[in-house]
């Protein structure tokens, strides 16, 4: 179940076609496109607005808040642990280097945000299980504690 947000409102519109993409947001309009194919399969409607909806939520964190993500994100690749909550964030996660990890290039900085999208909407989307959840189960868990310790129920996830 999504937290309660806040913030001014974000327009959802449903397309008939995205191409190869299943989801656009735009930060400055404050508007997320879905392609009408997340109504085909029960909960990806969920999980791909969620994944959206946090990627407003990542533009407003502290960068204490992100550096704190990006912690448990560096241990994951520490340790060479694979796996993940999403395509979006596994396409780039094979992607890093040791380099990308310790100078915080561009390319770990989009797979921190997308990383943190997936896990929010693999969090909050109510979904068990899914295809692309590759990651283990104790990672899960510990991810899950991040996000609980981070977004308590009592607080509403600016976005």
């Amino acid at each position: 179940m999504l937290p309660r947000v806040t913030g001014r409102p974000i327009r959802v519109e449903l397309r008939r076609s995205l191409g190869p993409h299943l989801a656009a947001a735009s930060m400055t309009r404050r508007v997320v496109l879905l392609d009408s194919e997340v109504l085909k399969a029960r909960g990806e409607f969920e999980r791909i607005l969620i994944h959206e909806i946090f990627h407003f939520a990542w533009r407003r964190l502290s960068n204490a808040t992100r550096r704190s993500w990006e912690t448990v994100l560096s241990r994951e690749f520490d340790a060479k642990l694979r796996g993940e909550l999403g395509w979006s964030a596994e396409r780039r996660k094979v992607k890093i280097k040791p380099r990308d990890v310790a100078l915080r290039t561009a390319r770990w900085r989009h797979y921190a945000r997308e990383s943190f999208c997936d896990t929010a909407a693999w969090r909050f989307a109510g979904l068990h299980s899914h295809d692309e959840f590759t990651l283990s189960e104790r990672l899960r868990k510990r991810r899950r504690a991040w996000f609980d310790a981070t977004f308590p129920a009592t607080r509403a996830i600016p976005i």
